[in-house]
């Protein structure tokens, strides 16, 4: 069976890729999705780093002794991703950038300065967590999303240690992975989102105009978390990846 190890965004966790473990299994590969630090039970952190995190990535692989896995990330964990594609560049037999960016931008740009607190907006004023869940459900998602795939992401986001998503959003300002997009060597599917305005389709798309022989599609009518509003379509964009560019269905 192909090892296909998920990565989540920033107020996610291993429980958002819920749908997917079981469509993906369905299907004969070997879905494993995994809690990056300070997420799923794990100890709250301070502190992130990129290379941190694919090095706990990286650990986690070799734990399980997953051979040259498939490499799904979404979001922040898309650029898990690309930071582990630039550490192990044959290391895996596939990857997916979902709804992420090769880069935030200078941290000290108004836009990045402007991004981080309103991040942390609801929660410098107070709100706890799972006060602002449903307000960053509706802030992210597109239109009618799946009312299950919903209310797991508000309770993913209202079980996260705030200390662990300042820490994630502080880390999410330092990244950027375009200098290694041209020489990434394994086949790349760089899947956007129609109504996306964390990552837009024109970002996505410019993004896999830079990496040699990537595909590039849009999933229609959905938000920033397509795997949650719309898991049948997520998951078919990935299995016809996967079967163009591996010659495999599993």
């Amino acid at each position: 069976m192909i090892p296909v190890v998920f990565l989540h965004g920033i107020g996610g966790g291993a429980r958002s890729f819920a749908p997917q473990i079981a469509s993906f299994a369905a299907r004969g590969y070997q879905p494993v999705a995994l809690d990056l630090p300070g997420y799923g039970g794990r100890a709250p952190v301070d502190a992130m780093t990129f290379d941190a995190l694919a090095e706990d990535v990286e650990a986690s692989i070799q734990k399980s002794a997953l051979e040259k896995p498939v490499l799904v990330g979404h979001s922040m964990g898309g650029m898990v991703v690309q930071t582990l594609l630039r550490r192990r560049p044959m290391g895996y037999r596939a990857a997916v950038l979902s709804c992420t960016s090769p880069a935030f931008g200078n941290p000290t740009g108004d836009f990045q300065k402007k991004f981080v607190a309103d991040r942390l907006a609801p929660l410098d004023a107070g709100k706890k967590m799972a006060d602002a869940a449903p307000g960053a459900a509706d802030g992210i998602m597109g239109p009618d999303p799946d009312p299950a795939g919903r209310a797991l992401f508000i309770e993913g986001y209202a079980a996260l240690p705030e200390r662990t998503y300042r820490a994630a959003v502080k880390c999410l300002a330092m990244f950027d992975e375009r200098a290694n997009l041209p020489v990434i060597k394994v086949p790349v599917l760089c899947l956007a989102s129609e109504h996306d305005r964390q990552a837009p389709p024109p970002v996505v798309e410019k993004m896999a105009s830079k990496i040699p022989g990537a595909y590039y599609f849009c999933i229609a009518g959905r938000g920033h978390m397509p795997n949650l509003e719309a898991p049948a379509a997520f998951d078919a964009a990935i299995f016809n990846f996967l079967q163009h560019a591996l010659g495999t269905t599993a």
